[in-house]
């Protein structure tokens, strides 16, 4: 090999090496403070998304911003919920609950909770 052969070879393992370590700084390794997408956060929403449609909000605007006016709604935390993230959740709770296709009829299975008292 020559000179140069050796020295691109060492040039080329010295910036795949610096790639590779500015990818892990760059990593996360610990949860944010702020994440809202956990189990707790995601458990936290849902709730607060239950109580909203109990009391009545049936539509997907109006539900965002009765959320973000319920007592457990915490705005540093959850900082970034808007409209998407509501319909995650709704997603998440028809797969959970296959019998339940829209809003209405979450509203209406918390009806018959309310009278019935039993679960989700």
């Amino acid at each position: 090999m020559t000179n140069i052969e050796i020295g691109m070879m060492v040039a080329f393992i010295l910036g795949v090496g610096l790639s590779g370590w500015k990818l892990y700084v760059f990593m996360p390794s610990k949860p944010l403070v702020d994440d809202d997408t956990n189990q707790d956060s995601t458990q936290t929403l849902k709730q607060i998304m239950y109580e909203s449609i109990s009391e009545g909000v049936l539509e997907e605007e109006a539900l965002v911003e009765q959320m973000k006016s319920h007592p457990l709604f915490e705005k540093e935390h959850f900082w970034r919920f808007n409209l998407n993230r509501l319909r995650q959740l709704l997603g998440s709770h028809y797969i959970e609950h296959p019998e339940h296709q829209n809003i209405h009829h979450i509203h209406q299975h918390l009806k018959d909770k309310s009278r019935n008292s039993d679960t989700f």
